[in-house]
């Protein structure tokens, strides 16, 4: 189940709660809970922290963004998930 679907079937039960069964809204009370302990950041040196916040910012994306983006490079670099292969005749915009 993705993020999205969780805070929508959340939403959900929220606008039809007289009609929830307490059964139904202690799962869907302990997913909840679940979910957010389980999305705790990483914890980083001050000086990554500061290098990936300047990165982010030059690149005009989001911290997030970048570390997936360093996160698959690695991965692809280190061949725990398949190079992609670029078109060299199509245009990407310097971007991938």
């Amino acid at each position: 189940m993705t993020r999205t679907s969780f805070a929508e079937e959340l939403e959900s039960a929220a606008d039809r709660i007289a009609d929830v069964s307490r059964p139904d809204l202690q799962i869907i009370l302990r997913r909840a809970a679940l979910m957010l302990r389980n999305i705790a950041g990483v914890s980083l040196e001050p000086a990554t922290e500061d290098a990936l916040n300047a990165i982010a910012a030059e690149m005009r994306i989001s911290r997030s963004d970048l570390i997936q983006i360093v996160l698959r490079e690695w991965h692809e670099t280190n061949a725990y998930l398949p190079v992609r292969t670029i078109d060299e005749e199509s245009e990407t915009d310097g971007k991938a």
